[in-house]
């Protein structure tokens, strides 16, 4: 087992660079934003994300006028008669038309629960839990696995701090759906419920497992750490490194694309790997955790590294010719989420599982993602 990845600082400079009055800008030119593309929903909810990661280390008061700026957008995105959140937003602030995909539907409930759950503003809290009540009866018809798996989380991360009736029973009700499209669709020479591996893979998986721990399903967390393992077989390169599929899919029976690969692929792994840890205490999980992270600091097929860990930025992956030179949105926050999940990970106090509890893991403010606070961290007993 090679030794750790080396942890950095937090620092925000590549992030506020991107960001303006409005929100973080979706794409950049090299290191500069790049107004052309305007804004998504999609990159501001993440970026609240890290907000709320970054609370840990640097306190409330140093991220909460970005923390309020990125809650806003979720606010002004969320259109009232179709209960959804639009998506693309141009340079100006003009909202652009044309639907919005459901994952960015999924991204936004998912950070909507995790507000819930670990924002110390009473009034954001607030305004979250008025905005997710609003949008769960639209999210509960979503059809996308992975916008699925993003509100069941973000159920399980209001829930932690909400005990509502609605909320848990549109839980059960997510569950129910990811749980099943696994049952019908996984066979055992291709056991994903989808007929090509694309993007953020780990991300329903993940979801199998802090479902069926919170609902006591046993089952459910097993097909989950069945479909973890075989994610991480088939993306451990021959020498042991972390080699995410690539940006041109894998579809059953053909050839796995090996490039571009993309940051959000190993972020996604290694949250699902430490929901997995918390929830079984394996030593494995935690393994499979700082593997995927070390993909960002040049344990990869080409061995260079993808993040800019001094400027708290990430380029947007690796090609087959070399490193792809933007740092858009996606990818620098999906660096600063692997960083800070690795940084709590390893900063843990543990205690044994059991029946029904999650592994009790971190500290106050590390509450994204499947962490909770720390009074709140045994994720199954409700």
């Amino acid at each position: 087992m090679p030794d750790p990845a080396p942890l950095f600082p937090v620092r925000r400079g590549h992030l506020d660079a991107l960001s303006n009055d409005i929100g973080i800008m979706q794409h950049a030119i090299g290191s500069a934003p790049d107004p052309a593309h305007g804004y998504c929903t999609d990159d501001v909810a993440r970026a609240l994300l890290v907000d709320l990661v970054h609370q840990r280390e640097l306190g409330w008061d140093a991220v909460a006028d970005r923390a309020w700026r990125n809650m806003r957008f979720l606010g002004d995105a969320f259109d009232a008669r179709s209960a959804g959140f639009r998506n693309f937003r141009h340079a100006d602030g003009r909202w652009l038309d044309g639907p919005a995909s459901e994952d960015s539907q999924g991204r936004a409930l998912l950070t909507l629960g995790e507000v819930i759950a670990s924002a110390p503003d009473a009034r954001m809290v607030a305004f979250a839990s008025s905005l997710l009540e609003r949008a769960l009866p639209a999210a509960q018809e979503l059809g996308a696995l992975r916008a699925l798996a993003s509100t069941m989380l973000g159920c399980d991360a209001a829930l932690r701090r909400v005990p509502s009736a609605q909320f848990m029973l549109a839980y059960r009700r997510l569950a129910d759906r990811i749980r099943a499209t696994f049952e019908a669709s996984a066979t055992p020479d291709w056991p994903w419920p989808e007929p090509i591996l694309t993007y953020e893979n780990a991300l329903p998986v993940q979801a199998l497992i802090v479902g069926g721990h919170h609902l006591g399903d046993r089952a459910m967390v097993d097909a989950g750490l069945r479909a973890l393992e075989w994610l991480v077989a088939v993306q451990t390169a021959p020498e042991g490194h972390c080699s995410p599929i690539g940006n041109g899919w894998w579809p059953r029976g053909g050839e796995r694309s090996r490039f571009d690969q993309q940051p959000i692929e190993a972020t996604a792994l290694v949250l699902t790997a430490v929901a997995a840890f918390r929830v079984t205490g394996d030593e494995g999980h935690r393994a499979t955790a700082e593997w995927a992270y070390a993909w960002y600091l040049g344990r990869n097929d080409l061995g260079i590294a993808v993040a800019e860990p001094e400027r708290g930025a990430s380029h947007d992956g690796l090609t087959r010719d070399g490193m792809n030179m933007n740092e858009g949105a996606e990818s620098t926050l999906m660096w600063l989420l692997a960083l800070e999940h690795i940084r709590i990970l390893r900063s843990a106090r543990v205690t044994a599982p059991r029946p029904g509890r999650a592994v009790v893991v971190g500290t106050a403010g590390a509450g994204v993602a499947g962490a909770g606070t720390a009074e709140a961290q045994t994720v199954g007993a409700r």
